[in-house]
């Protein structure tokens, strides 16, 4: 009994999320076909020239705008950004520094903080209970 491997493919809107790119900009084949895990691989090790150009200058998704302008995407949602943007677009933000913008990068930085927190007290936690256990 022979079992035949078939390629593992994903959606393109799939594909254009692992890869951190705007669907909608991205060629029209790639929008119109299904991309098999080898692909998705070859595009990340050497991407071709629309997919560097994508990276460079957008439109980016609402993931990477956040993660560029330093909120989460709720925060974006609070701002009212719910389009993609370009990177001119995101760099001309960063210089207005709107209110918006400037609350949500202090939410997102404590945020951040409570998460370390958390982390260092979930270690110690661990630490003690290991140090019972012996």
């Amino acid at each position: 009994m022979t079992s035949h491997k078939t390629a593992q493919t994903m959606k393109p809107a799939t594909a254009a999320k692992k890869l951190g790119v705007y669907l909608e900009a991205t060629p029209t084949a790639f929008q119109e076909g299904v991309v098999s895990r080898t692909e998705l691989n070859a595009l990340q090790a050497d991407p071709p020239e629309w997919l560097q150009e994508l990276r460079r200058n957008g439109p980016h998704p609402r993931p990477v705008v956040a993660a560029k302008l330093g909120v989460s995407i709720s925060g974006l949602a609070r701002g009212g950004i719910t389009e993609a943007l370009t990177t001119e677009q995101i760099e001309a933000l960063k210089q207005q520094a709107p209110d918006w913008l400037q609350q949500e990068r202090a939410t997102q930085a404590e945020v951040r903080k409570e998460a370390v927190r958390i982390k260092e007290k979930n270690a110690a936690r661990a630490d003690r209970s290991d140090d019972q256990r012996s």
